[in-house]
């Protein structure tokens, strides 16, 4: 049986000059795509420029709608100073009600610890939104290592593996937390 369409937001954090972000992105909505329950928006904060951002311009009101529409979440950060960017907490910080009752995901990268320092942090947070963070992650040791000058993995089967797992997950988090919400909405 299948599973029921969802949304998937998938937040670039990173808008460092020279960024890896991309090259991560990229491989990580190529394999979400193939999940056919799966409609992707890919949110890049270089492009949505966070600080910039005021409550009621256009931009802002925009970013609100597709953070809103959105069923579940991948962040994708890396870790820099054992923890996550400033933009993405910044992001994170402009909304409240948006991230309430919906699953979040992770793919992260950098060093020895392939960013799971920041992703640790970054649980308390989605907890103190009322989202819910799924325990399975994709981690990329090193950063571009595993990844040749084409930005394509060396070895695709172990992170595919680890997508998979993940998305199973948001999957059925995204769904059930949907179909809760539609019959008693969330209130913090």
């Amino acid at each position: 049986m299948s599973a029921p369409r969802y949304t998937l937001a998938v937040i670039v954090s990173s808008t460092r000059e020279g960024r890896f972000a991309p090259v991560i992105a990229n491989w990580f909505t190529r394999h979400a795509s193939a999940h056919p329950e799966i409609d992707l928006d890919v949110i890049d904060l270089d492009v949505v420029r966070p600080y910039e951002l005021r409550p009621g311009s256009e931009e802002f009101e925009s970013f609100a709608k597709r953070v809103e529409q959105a069923d579940a979440y991948v962040v994708i950060t890396p870790e820099y100073n054992h923890s996550f960017p400033a933009p993405l907490k910044h992001a994170i910080d402009l909304l409240y009600a948006q991230w309430r009752a919906k699953p979040v995901g992770f793919v992260s990268y950098g060093g020895i610890s392939g960013g799971l320092r920041a992703v640790e942090q970054l649980r308390l947070v989605f907890a103190e939104l009322h989202a819910t963070t799924v325990r399975e992650t994709v981690s990329f040791v090193l950063t571009a290592k595993p990844f040749d000058e084409a930005g394509q993995l060396r070895d695709p089967a172990p992170a595919g593996q680890a997508a998979d797992a993940l998305l199973r997950q948001l999957t059925w988090w995204a769904v059930a937390l949907r179909e809760a919400r539609t019959v008693r909405p969330y209130a913090a």
